[in-house]
């Protein structure tokens, strides 16, 4: 009988000690979890400032400045990424907003040195978008629709999705192999652990 008590103390005691349940509204308050708001719903997104440290500091830096807010998500593939951040070109009602040159600006803000790490991309994973050079990421990012393992080590990842993967779904899907999207969803509002 002594032994069972003591079986049950202990499940207990490690019961009170289990991590806690968080929910979507706890993730947010995070200071690395970003909330991209989209017509369908939120998505939070786990930065990952441990891989890509200068990378997630432009992207929080960005989105605390309300850079992100109303900026269209260009290039949209199925089946492979959906494309954005273009706040020079991409941003509705901004100033140099122009559908045809979104996908090819960027912020006032310097390029970034590539960060590649070993994490795959694979479905919610985000990466930063660049040209040819390794080191020109700006603040252009994609969210994976699916696993791609030729991006693996080439791109920089930044975070993952960890709610609202559905809504990123929804998004509206270009034509064409290069994806171009004609009257584009936009990321509504851009946030950082509120």
């Amino acid at each position: 009988m002594k032994l069972l008590h003591l079986a049950l103390a202990g499940a207990m005691m490690a019961a009170s000690f289990a991590a806690p349940v968080l929910t979507t509204s706890a993730l947010a308050a995070d200071a690395n979890t970003m909330t991209i708001q989209l017509k369908d719903g939120p998505v939070v997104v786990q930065l990952m400032p441990e891989l890509a440290p200068k990378h997630v500091k432009q992207i929080k830096e960005l989105a605390s400045k309300g850079e992100y807010d109303n900026v269209v998500f260009h290039r949209v593939i199925d089946g492979f990424m959906a494309q954005t951040g273009d706040v020079e070109f991409g941003k509705q009602g901004g100033k140099s907003f122009a559908p045809s040159r979104a996908g090819m600006g960027g912020s006032a803000l310097p390029d970034i040195p590539a960060e590649f790490s070993r994490t795959p991309f694979e479905r919610g994973v985000l990466g930063m978008a660049r040209s040819q050079s390794p080191n020109s990421a700006n603040s252009q990012f994609f969210i994976m629709f699916t696993k791609y393992p030729s991006l693996d080590g080439q791109y920089t990842v930044v975070g993952k999705v960890v709610s609202g993967m559905e809504n990123v779904d929804k998004i509206k899907k270009g034509a064409g192999s290069n994806g171009e999207v004609t009257d584009p969803d936009r990321m509504l509002k851009v946030t950082v652990g509120k």
